[in-house]
C-alpha cells in the first residue's frame, strides 16, 4: 500500500547535487556561447569595455529601458573584462537560480534535482536567451531567493538582507516590476502592528527601482504608446498551438524567430508531464506550505499568466494601458512569466517527491535520474547554444581603431550612428540579428534609430531626439546636415557602410576611415546640457539605490555585532571585604 507522504531518503550535503546538475545543464545549454568572444543576439549586446556615460544613468533623451543594467555593467567592466562578465552573468545567474529553486522543493533528492533542472532548462530561459533579455534572466534567477529571503524575514530575520536581492532583480524596468510584485505579494503582512515592516519593504522595492522610475517619469511624454506599439509584442503561439497553451509551459515570446525549438507533440507532452506532476503534488505542497505563502504564490501565478495573456486576448485593453505613462512596460507581457515559475517548480517538485516516495528503494535511483534529465528530454532542441544560435564571436579589429579615434577626438558632443536602423545582421556575427552594438562599443553617449520592424510592421520609437536628428539629416547638402546636427549636440558621425539603409553624407573632418567604419568630426558643436532638475532627481534616485544595495551588508554586520555582544561574558565586581 502506498505511503501517505513521500519518503525522505538522506540527502547529500547542502546544495551540491542540484548545483552540479545545474552547472552541467547550463554548460550544455549555452555551449558555444561559453567560448572566446561575445554572444550578440537581438537585444543582448556586450562589448569589451562599456564606458560609463550619462545615458546609462538615466540622463539621456531616450526612455531608461537599460537603466540600471548598463550602468552596473559599465562599473563592473572596470574590474572584470566584458568577455568574462557576460559569461558570468548568463551562466552564473542560471546556476544560482536553479540552486535557489532546488531549495523550494521537498527534501527529496529527485525532487530537488527536478526543480534545479526545470528552472535552468525550460522555454522561458531559452527564449529570453535568444532574444537577449539577460536582465530578465537575472531577475528570474533572483525570484526563488526572494521567496527564501521573505521566509527568513518572516521567521525573524532582518529585512535588509532582502534588499540587495531586490537591487539585483531590478536591473531593468520590466525585471524590476516583476521582482517587486513577487516581493510585495510574499512579504507584505498587512497586519496591525506590522506596518513598519511593510513600509520598509515598500521602500526597499521602490529604492531598487528608482534609477529607472525617476527618468521614466521625467520622460513621461515619451513613455506612452498605442496599438501600434503593443500588438506586435503580444505573446505568440508555437508549433501550431495557440498562445494560452504555450504560455502554460512558460513559452510564448512575441518574436517567433526566438521561440523555443520544439514541435506540437513536444509541447503537448511537456504540458502533460507538468500537469501530472502538479496534480500529484498539489495536496502535499499545500499541506507543507503556509497558507499565506501558498496564496501569494498562486496569486503571482495568476497575475503573471494574466498579464501575458492580455496582449493576445485583449489587444485593445493593452493598447489603452500603453497610452498611459509607463504602460509600455506591459507590451511584452510574456516577461511576466517569471511570476509563474516559483509555483510551477514548487508544486511539480512536490509531485516528483510523492511519486518517488511510492517506489521501492531499488527503483528510486532510476526515478531520480529520470527527474534530473526530464526537462532536457522535453526540450532537446535547446542544447548546445539552442542549436548553435548562441555563438560567441569577435568584433572586427577596425572597431577598436574607431573607438580610439573617438577617444582621441577633442570635439565635444555625442555620437550619431548611421544608417538610422536599430538592428544589424553583420556578416562577422554570422548574419544573426542584433541591436546595433556600435553605439555601446564607442565611449560616448550615442543616438541611433529606435524604430523596430516586427513582422513587416514598423513600431515607432520613443526617443524624441531621433526625430530631431532625422530632420537634420533631411537638410539639403552635406554642410547643411553637419550644421543642423552640430546644433543638436552631435559631435561625431560614425557610419557603417556594410549595414542596410541610407546614410546621408555629412561634411566634417574624417578622423577614421576603413572598409567598414568611417568617423567624421563636426565643427561648431553645441554641447547638450542636462536640466538641473533632472540631474538632481536622478542623483537622488541613485543614492537611494546605493542605500538599498548596501543595506544588506550593513544589516549583516550589525547583526553579527549584536550576536557577539550577547555572547560576551559579563564580569561582576567582587564584593568589598571591608
Amino acid at each position: 500500500m502506498a505511503p501517505a507522504c513521500p519518503a525522505r531518503p538522506a540527502r547529500l550535503p547542502g546544495d551540491l547535487p542540484p548545483a552540479l546538475l545545474a552547472a552541467l545543464l547550463v554548460a550544455l545549454l549555452l555551449g558555444p556561447a561559453l567560448g572566446p568572444g561575445y554572444v550578440l543576439s537581438y537585444d543582448m549586446v556586450w562589448v569589451p569595455q562599456l564606458t560609463m556615460r550619462g545615458d546609462f544613468l538615466g540622463l539621456g533623451s531616450a526612455l531608461p529601458r537599460a537603466v540600471p543594467s548598463d550602468a552596473v555593467v559599465a562599473a563592473l567592466d572596470l574590474v572584470v573584462p566584458g568577455v568574462l562578465l557576460q559569461k558570468l552573468a548568463l551562466a552564473g545567474s542560471l546556476v544560482a537560480g536553479a540552486v535557489g529553486a532546488a531549495r523550494l522543493a521537498p527534501d527529496v533528492l529527485a525532487a530537488r534535482l527536478w526543480a534545479a533542472a526545470l528552472w535552468a532548462w525550460n522555454p522561458f530561459v531559452v527564449e529570453r536567451l535568444v532574444i537577449g533579455h539577460w536582465p530578465v534572466l537575472v531577475g528570474y534567477a533572483v525570484a526563488p531567493w526572494v521567496l527564501l529571503a521573505v521566509r527568513a524575514r518572516r521567521a525573524g530575520g532582518s529585512a535588509p538582507r532582502l534588499w540587495p536581492l531586490l537591487v539585483l532583480g531590478s536591473l531593468s524596468a520590466s525585471a524590476g516590476v516583476v521582482t517587486g510584485v513577487l516581493a510585495l505579494a510574499l512579504g507584505l503582512r498587512l497586519r496591525r502592528g506590522r506596518w513598519r515592516d511593510d513600509a520598509r519593504l515598500v521602500l526597499g522595492v521602490g529604492a531598487a527601482n528608482l534609477p529607472w522610475i525617476v527618468p521614466g517619469l521625467l520622460s513621461a511624454a515619451a513613455a506612452t504608446g498605442g496599438a501600434a506599439s503593443t500588438v506586435p509584442f503580444a505573446a505568440s503561439g508555437a508549433a501550431g498551438l495557440p498562445a494560452p497553451v504555450v504560455l502554460l509551459g512558460l513559452g510564448g515570446v512575441w518574436n517567433v524567430d526566438a521561440a523555443a525549438p520544439r514541435g506540437t507533440s513536444a509541447v503537448l507532452v511537456a504540458l502533460a508531464v507538468l500537469a501530472v506532476l502538479a496534480a500529484a503534488g498539489a495536496r502535499s505542497w499545500w499541506r507543507t506550505t503556509g497558507r499565506r505563502e501558498g496564496l501569494a504564490l498562486a496569486g503571482c501565478w495568476v497575475v503573471g499568466l494574466g498579464v501575458a495573456l492580455v496582449g493576445w486576448a485583449a489587444p485593445g485593453v493593452l493598447a489603452a494601458v500603453a497610452a498611459l505613462p509607463g504602460g509600455g512596460l506591459l507590451r511584452d507581457g510574456a516577461r511576466s512569466l517569471t511570476l509563474c515559475a516559483p509555483l510551477l517548480v514548487a508544486v511539480t517538485s512536490s509531485g516528483v517527491a510523492v511519486l518517488v516516495g511510492t517506489r521501492r528503494r531499488a527503483e528510486r535511483v532510476g526515478w531520480t535520474m529520470a527527474a534530473a534529465l526530464a526537462p532536457v528530454a522535453l526540450l532537446p532542441g535547446a542544447a548546445w547554444g539552442v542549436g548553435g544560435r548562441l555563438e560567441a564571436v569577435d568584433y572586427p579589429p577596425t572597431w577598436e581603431s574607431a573607438r580610439e579615434a573617438v577617444l582621441a577626438s577633442p570635439v565635444v558632443g555625442d555620437v550619431l550612428v548611421l544608417p538610422l536602423s536599430a538592428y544589424r545582421a553583420p556578416s562577422w556575427n554570422d548574419g544573426r540579428p542584433v541591436l546595433d552594438p556600435l553605439g555601446r562599443f564607442l565611449p560616448r553617449d550615442h543616438v541611433t534609430a529606435d524604430d523596430l520592424v516586427v513582422s513587416g510592421e514598423v513600431v515607432p520609437g520613443e526617443d524624441p531626439r531621433v526625430d530631431e536628428v532625422a530632420a537634420a539629416l533631411a537638410a539639403p547638402g552635406s554642410q547643411g546636415r553637419a550644421g543642423a546636427l552640430a546644433e543638436l549636440g552631435i559631435g561625431l558621425v560614425v557610419t557603417d557602410p556594410t549595414a542596410a539603409g541610407p546614410a546621408p553624407e555629412v561634411a566634417g573632418e574624417v578622423v577614421h576611415a576603413s572598409s567598414d567604419l568611417e568617423v567624421v568630426a563636426l565643427p561648431g558643436v553645441l554641447e547638450r546640457s542636462v536640466p538641473a532638475s533632472r540631474a538632481v532627481g536622478v542623483g537622488v534616485a541613485w543614492a537611494a539605490w546605493w542605500a538599498c544595495l548596501l543595506a544588506g551588508p550593513a544589516g549583516a554586520l550589525a547583526s553579527r555585532r549584536r550576536r557577539r555582544r550577547r555572547r560576551r561574558p559579563t564580569t561582576r565586581a567582587a564584593p568589598s571585604s571591608g
